[in-house]
């Protein structure tokens, strides 16, 4: 909490988290929740600590940003990070249609934009590859037998 103390911007944070709320409770009128006030404030240690604990990473306010998005707005590479490494929805879209990496580009942190373009395109390459091992059977070979050994040693002895 002496951290907290430092940034005067941590405050609604730092009162979520003296209250005791859930990481995954909406408690304002903007629905944001720990995990979006962490991401928005660009803390990455709490954001990884709220991780830990079961956090919703794409849990969306009434905006409808999830914490990807927040840390895309202020260009926390290392929350983006943080968020994508737990499997964050990185295609999710807010009410206006926009992605993080939208976001990013928007708000001029044009490295936030290229590492989300990148993991993206990572996914995308990944998904092809499991739809094409879906839809491939392998082959199965079965050795053939001609009967058992009975049969094989009377067609020997005649």
């Amino acid at each position: 909490m002496l951290l907290l103390d430092c940034n005067p911007e941590a405050d609604g944070l730092r009162q979520l988290l003296q209250s005791g709320c859930s990481v995954n409770a909406p408690p304002d009128p903007c629905e944001q929740s720990p995990v979006h006030l962490a991401a928005g404030g660009g803390f990455a240690y709490f954001l990884l600590w709220q991780l830990q604990t079961g956090a919703d990473l794409n849990q969306q306010d009434v905006l409808g940003e999830a914490p990807l998005h927040k840390a895309a707005k202020v260009g926390s590479l290392e929350c983006l990070s943080l968020l994508v490494a737990g499997e964050a929805q990185i295609d999710l879209c807010n009410k206006n249609g926009q992605t993080a990496e939208d976001l990013a580009w928007l708000y001029g942190f044009p490295e936030c934009a290229k590492f989300l373009t990148t993991i993206k395109c990572t996914q995308m390459v990944k998904s092809r590859e499991q739809a094409i091992q879906d839809h491939c059977v392998p082959v199965l070979r079965q050795k053939r037998s001609f009967g058992s050994t009975e049969n094989i040693n009377e067609k020997r002895r005649c």
